[in-house]
């Protein structure tokens, strides 16, 4: 579809470079052809479901209260907090790794159309993203009997929009004030925070509360009892999304025109950033030392330090790590709460042991799988279960220190328990650790988000289910001691 249209437009026009951009993220899902039949299934269900809702509700008719346009507005603003995410980490692939700028800027297009069709592109695909959920159930509902939730459509253009310049802008702002190398790292950590701070807002409300509500009920009391949702500006998106003419017309102009300033306004910007992306971080420090503390005696000690700088110095590394640390606070807090009881121990052995192994086989997978010279590691005059062993214990150290958050928890209530779960979360990151280096292959740094393919379907399989049953036999173990 994407390749008809452009096969009839002019080359190089903002919608062919849009559409190419658009072409390109499809791309970069790695999908195989068994993938896309599943995904087209899965929209045909979808799809199934919403006629099926939508011949459901054809003759109902709803009242748009408060509570309705609340619920709209929560959603709104987790959506976006998504496609924030989404459009940071599509920022910096635009800017570092798509390799496609030096061809760009080097043809005869004027670069404010490159960087208008790169800002559709970021746009487009977080919208993608969500419409492929959304539209399949909401389109039929719109169409069969309640035109009104078209206005959903204009609302989710005009977050994609604005996650988008948030985004870019966000990416610009942190390369121009620490510089590029550093702003990689940086963008990876508030992509992570950004993901999570809806999640993170309503785990904290109920950690908060003596009552047995969710924080997300609790989150949507707060709100109501402040007014939020039934007038002033955080009613425009559940009045958007309900059909209002004047609030589709305030949100989307708004962000369509915030669109079109981002993108005359960040084009030097965008310019700048982009020449200056192998240029060092803003701040030098003088080297300390010589130049002997970077060597060592003997291989394991050489391949050990080597591959944990490495993995020290990897942004989608820095993202992934921070997720399992984000996602984990609400564990802990529930284990430390009051400061003396511990009541889901066992529950808590299970998820270091699972987490653990999860995150081993990923850092392992980086250290194996993704290494930078694997022909001269295999013509090299050592030994491979001597480098296997070596990139192993790096990715173990690596994991080590989110690995004892949680017995360090259980051991609040029984020691004993937190040894076992010591015990079982290392031998978990170990099994798992070891049949990814043993059996790595070849594979670019980039396709990390997508080592599943690259490695095995069976494999990763199989890693998941030593994790999850040394998981169960370690909160079992607990649970009668």
């Amino acid at each position: 579809m994407i390749g008809w249209a452009m096969r009839r437009l002019p080359p190089g026009s903002l919608v062919w470079l849009t559409l190419h951009e658009l072409r390109g993220n499809l791309r970069a899902t790695g999908r195989s052809r068994m993938g896309q039949i599943l995904l087209a299934l899965v929209l045909l269900g979808y799809t199934a479901l919403g006629v099926g809702l939508g011949l459901l509700l054809a003759g109902e008719q709803w009242r748009v209260d408060g509570v309705a346009r609340l619920v709209a507005l929560i959603a709104s603003i987790l959506l976006f907090t998504f496609m924030t995410t989404q459009a940071l980490l599509a920022s910096q692939r635009t800017l570092y790794e798509a390799g496609d700028l030096d061809l760009l800027f080097s043809a005869p297009l004027d670069p404010r159309t490159v960087v208008s069709a790169k800002l559709l592109g970021i746009a487009g695909g977080v919208m993608l993203t969500f419409s492929i959920f959304l539209l399949p159930i909401l389109l039929p509902v719109a169409l069969l009997g309640h035109p009104e939730l078209l206005g959903a459509l204009a609302l989710l253009v005009a977050l994609a929009c604005t996650a988008a310049c948030l985004g870019l802008g966000v990416t610009l702002v942190l390369a121009r004030t620490v510089g590029p190398r550093a702003a990689r790292t940086l963008g990876q950590i508030l992509a992570a925070l950004t993901g999570a701070s809806l999640f993170l807002v309503t785990q904290i409300l109920n950690q908060q509360d003596d009552r047995r509500e969710s924080g997300t009920v609790l989150l949507f009391e707060a709100l109501r009892d402040r007014g939020y949702g039934s007038s002033g500006l955080s009613s425009l998106p559940g009045r958007a999304v309900f059909g209002d003419p004047l609030a589709i017309l305030l949100l989307l102009g708004g962000a369509l025109g915030l669109f079109a300033l981002a993108g005359w306004g960040m084009r030097n910007a965008f310019l700048r950033s982009y020449r200056a992306g192998g240029a060092r971080p803003a701040s030098r420090r003088v080297a300390k030392g010589g130049i002997a503390r970077h060597f060592y005696r003997g291989l394991f000690a050489t391949i050990f330090s080597k591959e944990l700088r490495l993995l020290l110095r990897d942004p989608a590394l820095i993202f992934q790590l921070l997720l399992r640390i984000v996602y984990l606070a609400p564990i802990l807090l529930i284990a430390f709460r009051d400061g003396r009881t511990l009541p889901l121990a066992p529950t808590l052995a299970f998820t270091s042991v699972v987490i653990a192994g999860q995150l081993v086989s990923s850092l392992a997978w980086l250290a194996a799988s993704a290494e930078d010279t694997p022909d001269l590691l295999k013509v090299a005059p050592v030994a491979k279960d001597d480098l296997d062993v070596a990139k192993l214990l790096a990715a173990m150290a690596l994991a080590a220190p989110l690995g004892l958050l949680l017995p360090i928890a259980i051991a609040l209530e029984t020691v004993a328990g937190a040894l076992v779960t010591l015990l079982f979360t290392a031998g978990a990151g170990g099994a798992v650790g070891y049949l990814e280096v043993a059996h790595a292959q070849p594979a670019p740094r980039a396709t990390f988000q997508r080592r599943q393919k690259g490695g095995g379907i069976v494999r990763n399989l199989v890693e998941f289910v030593i994790a999850l049953i040394l998981g169960l036999v370690a909160g079992v173990v607990v649970y009668f001691l």
